[in-house]
């Protein structure tokens, strides 16, 4: 059964990305909020963010609330370069594991399928 999960690198730091807020929106039909979660000490979310049979083909989006992050690491312009950053992706299989990084900093992110 599938599953999804994510963890977030702050790489101006070096360090893992404590305490970032990261949503789940399915967009299939409409929007839906489906969870939102907190980035533990490893920057990882406790957990998958979705599975069972919830996990299913579709167009889903990860909403990282880096703004409110890189506020209480460093000082930032107001409004700042990087505020809440969507990540919009499919799932195409409901058999697989989907884990969607995201690599931070103040102005500048990447994002890939890993394992």
């Amino acid at each position: 059964m599938g599953r999804l999960t994510t963890h977030v690198l702050d790489t101006a730091s070096g360090r893992p990305a404590a305490g970032l807020v990261v949503d789940l929106y399915r967009l299939d039909g409409g929007e839906a909020k489906l969870k939102s979660a907190r980035t533990n000490a490893d920057g990882r979310v406790d957990g998958p963010l979705l599975e069972g049979e919830a996990f299913v083909p579709g167009v889903y989006e990860l909403r990282f609330h880096a703004g409110d992050y890189l506020r209480g690491t460093t000082t930032l312009p107001e409004p700042p370069f990087l505020d809440v950053i969507p990540i919009r992706f499919g799932i195409a299989a409901s058999d697989q594991h989907y884990h969607v990084p995201l690599l931070l900093s103040p102005y500048g992110y990447s994002t890939y399928r890993g394992s």
